[in-house]
C-alpha cells in the first residue's frame, strides 16, 4: 500500500482534471452562482464562470462541506496509509479551522494531517508540491506537516484588482469607494503576508500597479527573504484573472527581467478568488520551495 497521500483544494489553482500530471488529489471548491453550486473544474470551466460573473450573475463563495472532505479521506484511505492535507490559508477560510476537527476524531486521527501554512494560489501550490517531493524521500505525513507549517511564512503576495466592482458586491469596500476609484481609474493593491488579506496601496492604471507590486516585491526579496534567494531556494510566482494573453506575457517577461536567477512559476486565480476580485486581477509573488 502506498504510504502518503498528497491533497488540496482547488484554490491552490491546480485543477482535479491535473491530478495525476502532480501526483496528488485535488478538493474542488464550491462555487454558488444564482443559488446552484458548482465545483471547481468539474462542472464549470473558467471561461463559463467569467461569462456568468460579467453578464450579472450572483455570485458567492463557500468552504466544502464536511461531508465532501471526509468522501475524499474515506477514498484516499482505502489505497493509502495517511493523508496530507494542504487547504488555503485559515486566515481567508474556515475550511481549514473544519478539516482540522475532523481530523482530530476517529477514524481520522493519526492517519490524517492538516498543514495550515498560511498559503493560497502559487504559494499554496508549491506548498503542495513540496509535499509531494518530501512524501517520495520518505518523510512520513507528521514530519511533512512539521515542515511546511516551519516554513509557512517564506513567502510574499501582491494583488491587484482591474475592477473595484466584485469588492464592492463582496462588501469589502463601499459602493461610495468604489464608484470613486472607478472615477479615478484607481487599482487596489492587496497583499497577503500570512493570514490576511490586506490593502497595501492605490495606482492609476494597471502598469502602475504592477510597478508597485514589483517594487514592493524586491523589497521583500532583498529583505527578510534575501537568504533563500542566496540558497537557491526562492521562486518567483505570478497568477491571473481573466486577462489578455498578450498582456500576461508582458507582466510574465517583466517578472524574468527583474529575477533572471529564480524561476518563475505559474498558475490562474481560481474562480473562488476570482468572485471577489473580478476579471483583469493580477498577483505576484515570491515563495520558498525546493
Amino acid at each position: 500500500m502506498p504510504r502518503t497521500a498528497i491533497m488540496a483544494d482547488s484554490n491552490c489553482g491546480i485543477m482535479p482534471a491535473e491530478e495525476s500530471d502532480y501526483g496528488i488529489h485535488i478538493l474542488p471548491m464550491p462555487i454558488i452562482i444564482d443559488g446552484k453550486t458548482y465545483f471547481e473544474g468539474i462542472d464549470i470551466t473558467m471561461e463559463e464562470f467569467y461569462q456568468k460573473q460579467t453578464s450579472g450573475s450572483v455570485i458567492t463563495t463557500s468552504q466544502p462541506s464536511p461531508g465532501d472532505v471526509t468522501d475524499m479521506w474515506d477514498s484516499l484511505l482505502r489505497t493509502y496509509d495517511e493523508i496530507i492535507f494542504i487547504p488555503m490559508s485559515s486566515g481567508l477560510s474556515n475550511t481549514c479551522q473544519t478539516a482540522l476537527l475532523l481530523a482530530d476524531d476517529e477514524p481520522y486521527k493519526g492517519r490524517v494531517y492538516v498543514v495550515d501554512n498560511h498559503r493560497i494560489s502559487v504559494t499554496q501550490a508549491l506548498a503542495v508540491l513540496d509535499a509531494k517531493s518530501l512524501a517520495d524521500e520518505g518523510k512520513t505525513a507528521c514530519e511533512i506537516k512539521d515542515i511546511l507549517e516551519k516554513e509557512a511564512m517564506d513567502a510574499t503576495i501582491y494583488i491587484a484588482v482591474d475592477t473595484l466592482e466584485y469588492l464592492k458586491k463582496g462588501g469589502r469596500i463601499t459602493a461610495a469607494a468604489a464608484a470613486l476609484g472607478t472615477i479615478l481609474k484607481l487599482k487596489p493593491v492587496l497583499t497577503i503576508q500570512g493570514d490576511k488579506l490586506d490593502s497595501y496601496a492605490k495606482a492609476r492604471g494597471m502598469k502602475s500597479a504592477f510597478r508597485v507590486m514589483l517594487e514592493a516585491l524586491k523589497s521583500d526579496i532583498s529583505s527578510r527573504l534575501s537568504h533563500l534567494r542566496e540558497q537557491g531556494l526562492l521562486k518567483i510566482g505570478i497568477a491571473n484573472t481573466m486577462m489578455d494573453p498578450e498582456k500576461l506575457e508582458e507582466f510574465k517577461d517583466e517578472l524574468r527581467k527583474n529575477f533572471p536567477d529564480m524561476e518563475l512559476v505559474y498558475f490562474p486565480l481560481t474562480m473562488s478568488i476570482g468572485t471577489h476580485v473580478g476579471p483583469g486581477g493580477l498577483g505576484i509573488g515570491a515563495v520558498r520551495s525546493r
